[in-house]
């Protein structure tokens, strides 16, 4: 699946809102945008996580890992960030890989959630 990238600062305070779901080597956070676009992935990888060098390596390897294994469970409509963890640069690519898999599944199902209870609360709402 084909996804989009988060650019703006405004992106990514808005998916801070949503679900957040915390790995063994990521944290990811996910917000449903209520359209039916591409889901869009962005990744922070703050100062605590080393040097240019050691944080532009975790870059590349949280993008391949997400095009390889993790981009069949984005969500449409949904925009995900990926926060980073000193651990990330060490650990095992196929456990990376899983971890962020992992991540955006239970992210995806904790967002339908939240939607489902939101509706019920409408219609309790307006049934009144």
């Amino acid at each position: 699946m084909t996804y989009g990238i988060l650019r703006t600062r405004k992106d990514f305070l808005n998916v801070r809102r949503g679900a957040k779901i915390r790995g063994a080597y990521v944290l990811v956070e996910a917000e449903n945008r209520d359209d039916d676009g591409a889901p869009r992935l962005g990744l922070t990888v703050s100062r605590r996580n080393g040097n240019a060098v050691r944080r532009n390596r975790i870059k590349r390897r949280l993008r391949e890992a997400v095009r390889l294994r993790a981009a069949g469970d984005m969500a449409v409509g949904n925009d995900y960030v990926i926060v980073s963890t000193p651990k990330a640069l060490r650990a095992a690519f196929d456990d990376l890989c899983a971890d962020i898999s992992s991540a955006f599944v239970k992210a995806n199902k904790k967002l339908e959630r939240s939607r489902a209870s939101a509706e019920e609360d409408r219609e309790r709402r307006d049934g009144k």
